[in-house]
């Protein structure tokens, strides 16, 4: 009870700490926000600017009283059609890019929902102020050009996939190394773009298409055709000539059907549905090959409807013009209309096979059927049933004669056990996160080979070998896979865009959209608890692996190594709290100058970009990884903000893990004066803050050979005591 009290008491006491540590920098940063005013987002569009963008022939109508968009006509002849609206996407979805700001872009859609242009008016993605430039983002923004909202818009096209513009699917080429900025720009452009569409294109109004309930992809039972009906999993009407008639009465239509008045109980028509995306009706009503090609062609939130008929009148019609609208059959939902476009399968797959395939009944071989493709961002929901509406039109006169169209109404629901209910967290950026399963398993995994390295240290530093050999390639692994390749890279960019997004009241989602980010985050937060600071610094940052490698590769010219005195260390680590306290403050001051200031880190150069940077960059981290070679890590023990971050949130460690003798400083100075990082006290106490955590104090604790303490007792004879007293159990004040 007396050891649980104890720990209880440390960690309020450095929780004490910590909050005294911020008190001054949070007082900085409530006077600025006093001050602040830029963060206040909105569109910088006036009519003016507008007619500048959009120049004749078009006309820009007058801004829109309900949303912020202005329509955009053309001048032909004596007509003024519509044939648009332009709007700001930070209007409208105010998104956060990568570093906390949202993009602002200026977008112009068609009334059939195609992009007439796309434009970047304002962004603040590091990647692209310094690094790749601004051109490969003005590039991938101009891909969008003729693309339609009814279209599935994929980034990152494979070789072959094609990417046509008149394909149910179009693909847009991504950005190498601004993965994750480039999704959030087609977030953006998206959610502002449906959001107009809604309310003005008809298109799903009230259904995000990201907020839907799921078809369930896995669940599926072999069925017969009658067994599907029984389970509702196929739905049939029938309409009698008389029920038609019904229909017409009151109109100029009443009694122009002679065949139906001579037969008023005969079947008008006699239809079937199903939604085929369901793998229980797929899978028993395709062939395996044609069930390939609707997987592999159809996206994830699509819908492919099956209807199949027969009687007097056709769903389809003379005119049916393939690959395109049907005129006869449509769909809504929510009283909308939803888009439903032939799917145009019949000279590319022989899907059905009546005689064996399908189990039909002989009476159906003959009907007349199609499919019936439903992209995601129409949002069709399939907790509720698909309406569909046969219209039927007749006609009163022969030289001007007059139509009246009346619908034939029926319903597809589908079994609730056949859903996934909707998810508020369903988002774009879970596609990002499946697409890369295989690297997030690749960091777990060494995310887990380092925690039980960290909790079993004896493993390594129980021999004088293994530890020399798993550190550096730990580091390589660090360097190369999370840094280089998965671009891992936390920075202080993520501390500034979580307050910047937190002062101006906007979402942290923006986060989700970089996987390693979030996973490397979440790591650290659990561990500040354990270790403290020294697990992300030693172990995890890119740029302090490359450091360090660079530096075991250069052993051999036996460069002459400064030890800074300890007065002068002592100082020169209170350089970078000054350094996160100005960046902290320049970030809630102004956006524009944050992204300079935060180049003080040279992460973006080394690791994001791979030096692929103008000079100035490159020099200043080539300037850091010379000086780590005469100055051990000097960028990271002096200058770096986001290690003064970690140091102080690392106030909120529970345990001094390392162990330590009681005479460790008393007398013995042999750790103290190995340590690169000076981060052992003249007491032989540990200072976490600054504690890297490299395992070598522990290797010349446990080694009978280095350990001076432990030399002397072998020597004696006797068995030397560890510490024990509660300051070194218990991370003491």
């Amino acid at each position: 009870m007396n050891y649980i009290t104890a720990v209880l008491f440390s960690f309020f006491e450095r929780l004490r700490i910590l909050l005294s540590s911020l008190k001054t920098l949070m007082t900085l940063l409530g006077f600025a926000f006093l001050i602040f005013c830029n963060l206040a987002q909105a569109g910088v569009m006036d009519k003016a600017a507008m007619e500048k963008a959009f120049p004749s022939p078009y006309v820009v109508g007058d801004k829109d009283e309900a949303l912020p968009i202005w329509p955009l006509y053309q001048q032909i002849s004596t007509d003024t059609p519509l044939v648009g609206y332009a709007f700001e996407s930070i209007d409208l979805a105010a998104i956060p890019g990568f570093a906390g700001i949202p993009f602002n872009l200026l977008v112009a859609i068609d009334p059939d929902g195609r992009f007439i242009d796309v434009r970047v008016l304002s962004h603040h993605e590091p990647v692209f102020l310094e690094g790749l430039g601004e051109k490969p983002l003005i590039d991938f923004s101009k891909q969008y050009k003729d693309v339609s909202l009814m279209q599935n818009i994929k980034i990152d096209a494979k070789p072959g996939l094609g990417g046509a513009n008149n394909s149910a699917n179009v693909y847009i080429d991504g950005v190498t190394k601004a993965t994750a900025s480039v999704r959030i720009f087609n977030q953006s452009l998206l959610a502002s773009s449906l959001k107009v569409a809604r309310e003005k294109l008809g298109y799903a109004k009230g259904r995000d298409p990201d907020l839907i309930a799921r078809i369930k992809p896995d669940l599926f039972e072999s069925m017969s055709w009658q067994e599907l009906l029984d389970e509702g999993l196929i739905v049939k009407y029938a309409f009698s000539n008389k029920e038609v008639e019904a229909r017409f009465v009151g109109t100029i239509g009443e009694g122009e059907d002679p065949e139906g008045l001579e037969a008023p109980d005969e079947t008008f028509v006699e239809i079937y549905a199903a939604n085929l995306t369901i793998p229980t009706v797929g899978r028993n009503l395709l062939l395996p090959t044609a069930w390939d090609y609707v997987k592999e062609n159809v996206a994830n939130n699509d819908q492919l409807l099956l209807i199949l008929s027969q009687g007097r009148y056709s769903f389809t019609g003379e005119n049916f013009v393939r690959g395109k609208v049907p005129e006869r059959i449509s769909l809504h939902q929510a009283e909308l209309p939803i888009e439903m476009r032939d799917f145009d399968l019949d000279d590319r797959l022989n899907l059905f096979d009546l005689e064996y395939k399908l189990n039909l009944p002989e009476e159906l071989e003959g009907y007349e059927w199609k499919l019936f493709h439903v992209i995601g961002q129409a949002g069709l929901d399939p907790a509720y049933p698909a309406e569909f509406k046969l219209n039927v039109v007749r006609q009163k006169g022969w030289l001007y004669p007059e139509s009246v169209t009346e619908g034939l109404d029926f319903k597809l629901p589908i079994p609730e056990q056949y859903i996934l209910a909707a998810e508020s967290d369903n988002k774009t950026w879970h596609s990002l996160w499946a697409g890369r399963k295989t690297d997030i398993i690749i960091l777990l995994t060494g995310l887990l080979i380092l925690t039980v390295v960290l909790v079993k240290h004896r493993i390594l530093t129980g021999s004088k070998h293994r530890l020399r050999w798993f550190r550096p390639l730990y580091l390589l692994f660090t360097l190369v896979f999370i840094g280089w390749y998965a671009q891992g890279q936390l920075s202080i960019v993520n501390i500034t865009g979580v307050l910047q997004a937190l002062v101006a009241g906007r979402s942290l989602e923006f986060f989700l959209y970089d996987p390693m980010t979030v996973l490397l985050w979440a790591y650290i937060g659990i561990t500040f608890f354990v270790w403290g600071r020294g697990t992300f610094c030693g172990w995890l940052c890119p740029f302090g692996a490359l450091q360090e490698l660079i530096g075991k590769l250069l052993a051999f010219l036996k460069l002459p190594q400064i030890k800074v005195s300890p007065l002068l260390d002592s100082r020169l680590k209170w350089i970078k709290y000054i350094v996160l306290a100005g960046i902290l403050v320049v970030a809630v001051v102004s956006i524009p100058l944050t992204g300079s200031v935060v180049e003080i880190e040279p992460f973006k150069t080394s690791i994001t970009l791979i030096f692929d940077r103008s000079w100035p960059f490159v020099l200043w981290a080539l300037v850091l990884l010379v000086l780590s070679l005469f100055v051990y890590k000097g960028y990271c023990r002096y200058i770096c903000p986001l290690g003064a971050g970690l140091a102080i949130f690392g106030k909120l460690r529970i345990f001094n893990w390392l162990p330590r003798r009681n005479e460790c400083g008393q007398p013995c100075q042999l750790c103290k004066h190995r340590c690169e990082y000076q981060s052992i006290e003249q007491t032989g106490k540990i200072d976490y803050d600054e504690c890297f955590q490299c395992l070598d104090c522990v290797e010349i604790y446990e080694s009978d050979d280095l350990c001076v303490p432990l030399i002397v007792e072998k020597r004696k004879g006797r068995k030397l005591k560890t510490r024990q007293d509660n300051d070194n159990i218990i991370a003491s004040s």
